[in-house]
């Protein structure tokens, strides 16, 4: 965890995407101290037109992260930093060019097999 909607423009090829998916993951591990082996990413692919950052046209992204509540605040902002860092190291996207956004909800709230209730003891 976290769920990770990650939204990039059309048109690039796999090693970008996975490229994209490796920095949030990496900056989702060091920043917000998940688990390694905690990865829950959608990468969705819009045209230009469909992807809307303000008045940006060069390559962006949109990043959106659900989460379980309980993140300090200086966890969010060491994740904005590292996770901007990364992407512009690899794939190259700048800094400038990615918005991020997160939800944060309960353990109610999550389910990841079976229909029962993840962190709630049954």
């Amino acid at each position: 965890m976290p769920f990770v909607n990650i939204a990039i423009l059309e048109g690039h090829d796999q090693q970008y995407q996975e490229d994209v998916a490796n920095a949030v993951n990496e900056a989702a591990i060091t920043a917000l101290d998940f688990p390694a082996d905690d990865r829950y990413q959608l990468i969705n692919e819009y045209p230009p037109h469909a992807l809307q950052l303000q008045r940006r046209e060069t390559d962006r992204i949109m990043l959106h992260l659900v989460l379980r509540s309980g993140k300090t605040d200086a966890q969010k902002k060491a994740f904005y930093r590292r996770v901007t860092d990364n992407l512009a190291k690899q794939p190259g996207i700048d800094a400038h060019n990615v918005m991020i956004t997160m939800t944060e909800n309960n353990d109610i709230d999550w389910s990841f097999a079976d229909g029962k209730a993840s962190f709630i003891d049954e």
